[in-house]
This record gives structure tokens, C-alpha cells and sequence, in this order.
């Protein structure tokens, strides 16, 4: 009979190497896939690990993919860390993306370069308003984080889906569900001519380094960790659940919205029925794999890009499905629970039971 066995001590080495042991194994797990579908292990991987960063267009496309995913995911480390889990992080992206929409739709070929600032901040409300019944609901009825904010995840799909094929649908568009092309003054600044990186980058690495001082350096940060680490100790040292459960939510919605805004009014430049493509569910594994430390949720959301990425050149190119990036996001995951299952736990068999 095997059992588990807490170990007294956990390694600092494997602390932070859990995460490369289990990116190791989904990379050999990849591997035994391709071989499984008939197609070439090593070019496959080659899909995921190497075409995303060959060259600085292909890094272009990196950033660009990467920056949602470290936006949303840098709330959600707050949010965890406070143990408020916010699983909703996708509705609160579309519905920032929403409320951009409804701006940059006012907006002529005449009107300043300056309704950017006002599209982003709408954004961030959307996000910020959505995650806001979540925190009512928790805060006034105990209900549950978790399902409440997933289930408006589905609220907000709907939303989407009825504006894109009602009110905000494109006359001119063939009867395809998406809004009209934004105008010009709305799109965000890109920061290389040619390259479709625009100014998420620098908002997401001012987000780095603002969520790293608050979390590492301002008492208010202490407080946040510790009303997730010990309930009963912030309690006793006069810590407020109730601030850190508000904060946690709000901080989160607004930074999944402000993502929401970025990409309707950066790479896509519209609002589409497919505009949700599971960056909110994906940031959830990037705080994870980061460790839900902000220096730690960039090199997982570009791992996490990555397979975006592959996901589309391994259809394009070897003929599989796109859904292959959601195999190799479950497989990271996977491994990652396993790995610090080990870490933490010693297996031991046991002959006699009793």
C-alpha cells in the first residue's frame, strides 16, 4: 500500500526547479505525442520550443502574445496570494474588452490619439465592475468565489455573443460577427515600425515591477499575504479579510479588463465573436508556473505564448489541430501538481498496513 508522507523540509533548489523538472517532462511527453500522431517528434517540438524565438519578428509575436497572459496573470498572483481565488479572470477580460469596445466605436478618424488612455480605462472598469459581483456575492452572502466567478464567465460570453451579432454587428461586414474596424486615432502605439508590439509591454513590465514592491516591500503588502497564509494570525494582528478580499478582486478584474482593452484596441483592432481565446484560463497555469511571484510570471507567460504559437504553426505546417495548445498547457500543468505533490510529499510503501 503506498502512502503519502509529508517531508519535513522542503529543498530551496527544487522550490524553484519543480517548475523546469515539469516543463522537462511535457517536453518529453511532447515528444511521445507527435511520435503517437505519426509525425516527426523533433520537428514538432521544434513547432513549440524554437520557431516562436528564432528571430525578432518571431519575438514580435512572442511579446505580443505574452502580454495578456502577464497582465491577467500578475492580478491573479495578487488574488491567490491573498487565498481569494478568482477562477473568472476570462469573463472579466471580455467584458474589458467590451467596455473598449463601446468607446473606440464613438471614435472618428478626427478624434485625438489621446482616446487610447480613455479606451484603456474603460477597460479596466469592465474588468473591474465584473469582478466586482463577485466580491458583493462573497463579501454579503459567503457565496463562493470560485463558482461565482466562473459562472459569469458564461454571462459574459453571451454578452459578447449578442453584441457582435446585434447592436455592434458590421453592416459591411458579410454577416460575419465582429464590429466594425476601429478607427485609426484608437489603436494602441506600437514600439517597433513593422513589429506588432505595442505599449502593453511597458505597461505589463511597469505592472512587474509595481506588483513585486507591493507584494514585497509596503506593509500593505504583508497584510495581503498574510490574511492568505494565516487566516486566524491576521485576525489576531487586526488584518482585514474583508479589505484583502475587495482589493483582491478589484486589482484582478482591472488587470484582466486592461488586457481585455489591449488586445481589442492592439493586434486585433475590433471586437470578434472569437475574441475570447482562453488567456484568462491560460493566466491561471502562468501564476502557477511563476510561482505567483511577478519576476517568475514573465518567463511562464512567454512559455505559455509559446505554445500558442506552436499550436498555430503545428496546424499551419504538420496538419494537427489547434487544440494541441490546450494538450500542452494541461500536460504542464499536470506535471507541475505532480511535482509539487513530490516535493512536498515522500511516497512510501507500506507492507503491513496495519
Amino acid at each position: 500500500m503506498l502512502r503519502l508522507d509529508a517531508r519535513p523540509e522542503v529543498s530551496g533548489f527544487w522550490k524553484y526547479g519543480s517548475p523546469w523538472l515539469a516543463l522537462t517532462l511535457t517536453a518529453l511527453m511532447g515528444l511521445a505525442l507527435f511520435a503517437a500522431l505519426g509525425k516527426d517528434p523533433l520537428r514538432g517540438l521544434q513547432m513549440f520550443f524554437w520557431l516562436p524565438v528564432q528571430n525578432m519578428r518571431a519575438w514580435g509575436e512572442l511579446l505580443v502574445k505574452a502580454t495578456p497572459l502577464l497582465i491577467i496573470a500578475l492580478g491573479l498572483a495578487v488574488a491567490f496570494r491573498a487565498n481569494v481565488w478568482n477562477i473568472g479572470a476570462e469573463g472579466q477580460y471580455i467584458l474589458g474588452a467590451i467596455f473598449a469596445t463601446g468607446v473606440a466605436l464613438t471614435a472618428s478618424h478626427t478624434s485625438s490619439a489621446w482616446i487610447v488612455v480613455v479606451i484603456l480605462a474603460a477597460g479596466v472598469l469592465g474588468g473591474l465592475l465584473w469582478s466586482a459581483i463577485t466580491a458583493v456575492l462573497r463579501d454579503r452572502f459567503n457565496a463562493n468565489e470560485i463558482l461565482v466567478s466562473l459562472m459569469l464567465v458564461y454571462v459574459a460570453v453571451q454578452m459578447l455573443m449578442f453584441l457582435v451579432n446585434g447592436p455592434w454587428k458590421d453592416p459591411q461586414g458579410f454577416n460575419f460577427p465582429q464590429t466594425p474596424t476601429f478607427a485609426q486615432p484608437t489603436q494602441v502605439p506600437k514600439l517597433i515600425p513593422g513589429v506588432r508590439v505595442n505599449i502593453g509591454v511597458l505597461l505589463a513590465m511597469v505592472g512587474v515591477v509595481a506588483v513585486w514592491f507591493f507584494l514585497f516591500k509596503t506593509r500593505a503588502g504583508l497584510e495581503h499575504q498574510v490574511n492568505g497564509m494565516a487566516p486566524a494570525a491576521a485576525r489576531y494582528a487586526g488584518f482585514s479579510s474583508r479589505k484583502a478580499l475587495w482589493s483582491s478582486l478589484l486589482f484582478s478584474g482591472g488587470a484582466a479588463g486592461l488586457a481585455g482593452a489591449l488586445e481589442v484596441a492592439g493586434p486585433i483592432g475590433q471586437l470578434t465573436h472569437n475574441f475570447p481565446t482562453g488567456y484568462g484560463f491560460a493566466a491561471i497555469i502562468v501564476a502557477f508556473v511563476g510561482r505567483l511571484h511577478p519576476i517568475g510570471l514573465v518567463f511562464s507567460a512567454l512559455l505559455m505564448s509559446m505554445f500558442y504559437i506552436g499550436g498555430e504553426m503545428a496546424q499551419s505546417r504538420m496538419g494537427l489541430t489547434k487544440s494541441l495548445t490546450g494538450v500542452f498547457q494541461g500536460l504542464l500543468l499536470f506535471n507541475l501538481l505532480a511535482c509539487d505533490t513530490l516535493l512536498h510529499y515522500r511516497l512510501r510503501w507500506l507492507r503491513n498496513p496495519s
